[in-house]
């Protein structure tokens, strides 16, 4: 992040002579919950984004929160973001495109930090944090929605804490307000422990978020971020993972269609030497580029897919038009909400293969059970997009309609995305051969799995594998 300082709202702002419209909007509604902070802490970049800076946020303002007595909320910090939505509506930094519809990506971050005894300042750390969510979605044009999460794999504030993930839900206090240049929603930011985000991937995000509302120490109702918090909310109560999270898992499915992931695949039908061999888009060889056509139907399948710090971060992978899942339904499709089925181009064809090796680090090699058990049994579709090039990998089941794998030729690439089709008896089969990769203990690897049967084969390796791939 550029260097911050905290300075006065009015001077942070720029009265000469009046506020930026889109920004004025924003300030507004701060103003209507802290009317009595008119000039609040804020953080500013001293370069702006539009003037070469690398921090998209103009400002991030910090305000003292009283909390709710009757409601049993503690007192915290509050911090807002300026600069996600369009503050100046001259194209300066988003395109103007009418009132209508959203300012800028359509939404601003907040954050409640909980309030130490003796604290008079705000700490100015969360400002970093939402310096670099702002920088993802600025640089992969991939907005937020409510129930989405973020894998961060690192403590949020640097230290030894045990909140080191994140997950995003509306705001409990800001309302979504109309400016000149578009709407504009407010999502906060909700610090989470490793095994609540791994709830969340496995059932779903605003399933986790409500079980915290009922736990004050875990964030209460407004969800307010304890960084000393060392319990999650299933050592403080044990009961929630089989009673709300498993059996969500097992009657709804899960949310979540697609990971970031250290990936490959090897087509073992062909020799090596072939040329038209799959090898050419794996580890250690220039890949095939994806068609825009199929880039386009992967974004749509996919929920947000994000990468912080160089880590092997997981988060989900998301459309800008928030395609949520529809539950009541058990059958799903890989069509764009956009277009119809997406056909193959005439320069790139379809390949039907006979045999396929996969290749995952572990940490992706741990979703499997989560895309078998909680996506395919329920007539979804499971992708993993490697993080090191254009290679995809879209588990789909029998329901699932737009794929281009089907029963009789259940393998099938379309350049560097490879499609399987897993019949439901197949994915039982599966489940019981994973099993340990439902444990939480990091197994010993590489890990082989095989079905000679149906010609498959599945290898979890250590990362150096993906990191070095010429070794």
């Amino acid at each position: 992040m550029d260097e911050v300082r905290p300075t006065s709202g009015a001077q942070a702002h720029g009265l000469v002579p009046l506020f930026p419209p889109g920004l004025e909007a924003i300030y507004g509604e701060c103003r209507r919950l802290y009317p009595e902070q008119a000039n609040p802490l804020q953080v500013t970049a001293i370069v702006k984004y539009w003037l070469g800076g690398p921090d998209p946020l103009d400002y991030i303002s910090m305000y003292r929160n009283t909390g709710c007595p009757a409601q049993d909320v503690q007192e915290h910090w509050h911090y807002v973001s300026f600069g996600l939505s369009d503050l100046y509506g001259d194209n300066r930094v988003h395109e103007f495109t009418g009132a209508d519809g959203p300012s800028g990506f359509g939404f601003e971050l907040t954050f409640r930090l909980k309030r130490e005894v003796g604290e008079t300042a705000p700490p100015t750390w969360p400002a970093e944090l939402m310096q670099g969510l702002a920088r993802y979605v600025f640089q992969s044009e991939n907005t937020f929605c409510s129930g989405d999460h973020v894998s961060w794999h690192s403590p949020l504030d640097n230290s030894e804490s045990r909140i080191q993930h994140m997950l995003l839900t509306e705001d409990p206090q800001m309302q979504p307000i109309q400016t000149p240049f578009g709407c504009v929603s407010f999502l906060q930011i909700v610090g989470v422990c490793t095994e609540e985000l791994q709830a969340a991937q496995q059932w779903n995000g605003q399933g986790i978020l409500e079980l915290m509302r009922g736990i004050r120490v875990a964030g209460g109702p407004w969800l307010i971020t304890d960084m000393r918090r060392g319990e999650t909310i299933f050592d403080i109560d044990p009961h929630l993972q089989q009673e709300r999270v498993d059996q969500g898992i097992e009657s709804e499915g899960s949310n979540l269609s697609g990971v970031s992931a250290k990936c490959v695949w090897d087509d073992l039908s062909r020799p090596p030497e072939d040329e038209e061999d799959s090898r050419s888009i794996c580890i250690g060889s220039q890949p095939r580029r994806l068609s825009d056509k199929d880039t386009e139907q992967i974004r749509e399948t996919l929920r947000k897919g994000l990468e912080f710090n160089s880590k092997a971060a997981l988060p989900p992978i998301s459309s800008q038009r928030q395609n949520h899942e529809r539950p009541q339904s058990r059958k799903d499709s890989l069509e764009s909400e956009s277009s119809a089925a997406i056909v193959p181009h005439e320069l790139v064809r379809t390949r039907q293969l006979e045999s396929v090796h996969l290749k995952f680090n572990q940490e992706s090699g741990t979703l499997l059970p989560l895309c078998l058990r909680g996506r395919l049994l329920h007539g979804r579709h499971f992708t993993y997009k490697s993080i090191n090039g254009d290679t995809a990998i879209t588990f789909v089941s029998t329901g699932v309609e737009g794929a281009f794998a089907t029963e009789e030729h259940p393998y099938a690439a379309h350049g560097p995305w490879l499609q399987i089709l897993l019949t439901e008896e197949f994915v039982e089969q599966m489940l019981g051969d994973l099993q340990e990769l439902n444990t939480r203990e990091e197994t010993k690897l590489p890990k082989e799995y095989s079905w000679p049967e149906k010609k498959l084969k599945i290898s979890v390796l250590p990362d150096s594998v993906f990191d070095n791939p010429l070794q």
